[in-house]
C-alpha cells in the first residue's frame, strides 16, 4: 500500500506530543510506529491495555489509537478505567472487528472515531493531529480554570459574598440593602474583586464565574 503523508501539517502539532498506542498485534504496532514516528512524533506502544494503564502520566499531551479487543482488558474497558480515573486524555479506536454498538459504546465513552482496520494511513494521521491538538486546548482550559479558582479563593468571605450577588445581577445599591451596609462600602468591594480577579467589566466576571463552576459554553472560554 502507498503511503501518503502530509508532513506540513503534522508537524505543527507540538513536539512534545506522545501517541500511544495500544494492540496486541506486534506487526501493527510496528508498523503504527513506523508511521507515526515518520511525521516526527513520539511513540509509545502497549501489547496490554492494563500496562499503558500503569505507565500512563496525563501530565503531558498526547492522543491514544487503541484497539478494541484485545487480552485481559478491552479496549472498551480501559475507556471506562480512564474515565473513572479522570483522565480525559483523546482516544482514537481502530478495530478490525467493529459493529454497531461497540462503536456507540465506544463513542458516548469520548472517543474521537470509531476507524475499522484497515484503515488510510492519512485518515489515522489526522486523527491523531485532531487528537493531540484537542488535548492541548483540554490541558490549557483545566490550567486556566484552576488559575481562576485561585483568584477567587484569594477573596474574602465578604468579597466572595458580594461577587454572588453581582454576577447574579444585583445593582450595589441592591446589594447594599441585602447586606445592610452601605453603597460605598459596597463599591470598593466590588472594586477589589474586579482587581483580584482581573477582570474590567461585569459580563467578564459572569463569564469567569461559570467557567469556574464549569458551566460555560464551550465557545465562550476566551476571556
Amino acid at each position: 500500500m502507498e503511503i501518503i503523508i502530509v508532513v506540513s501539517d503534522v508537524m505543527t502539532i507540538n513536539q512534545e506530543a506522545t501517541v500511544f498506542v495500544v494492540d496486541d498485534d506486534p506487526a501493527i504496532r510496528k508498523s503504527l510506529r513506523w508511521l507515526i514516528e515518520s511525521v516526527g512524533l513520539k511513540v509509545q506502544t502497549h501489547e496490554l491495555a492494563s500496562e499503558f494503564l500503569e505507565s500512563y502520566s496525563p501530565d503531558s499531551p498526547g492522543c491514544l489509537v487503541l484497539d478494541v479487543r484485545i487480552p485481559g482488558m478491552s479496549g472498551l474497558e480501559l475507556q471506562e478505567k480512564l474515565r473513572e480515573r479522570g483522565y480525559d486524555i483523546p482516544v482514537i479506536i481502530v478495530s478490525g472487528y467493529g459493529d454497531v454498538p461497540m462503536a456507540v459504546r465506544a463513542m458516548k465513552a469520548g472517543a474521537i472515531d470509531f476507524l475499522e482496520k484497515p484503515v488510510s494511513d492519512q485518515v489515522l494521521l489526522d486523527y491523531i493531529q485532531k487528537g493531540i491538538e484537542q488535548d492541548i486546548k483540554n490541558k490549557q482550559a483545566r490550567l486556566q480554570n484552576k488559575e481562576l479558582i485561585e483568584r477567587k479563593e484569594s477573596l474574602t468571605r465578604r468579597e466572595r459574598e458580594v461577587m454572588e450577588y453581582v454576577v447574579s445581577g444585583l445593582s450595589s445599591r441592591e446589594i447594599a440593602e441585602k447586606l445592610t451596609v452601605s453603597f460605598k462600602t459596597v463599591e470598593a468591594h466590588r472594586a477589589k474583586i474586579m482587581k483580584k480577579m482581573q477582570v474590567k467589566s461585569v459580563p467578564k466576571l459572569i463569564q469567569m464565574d461559570l467557567q469556574i463552576q464549569g458551566t460555560a459554553p464551550a465557545g465562550s472560554r476566551q476571556l
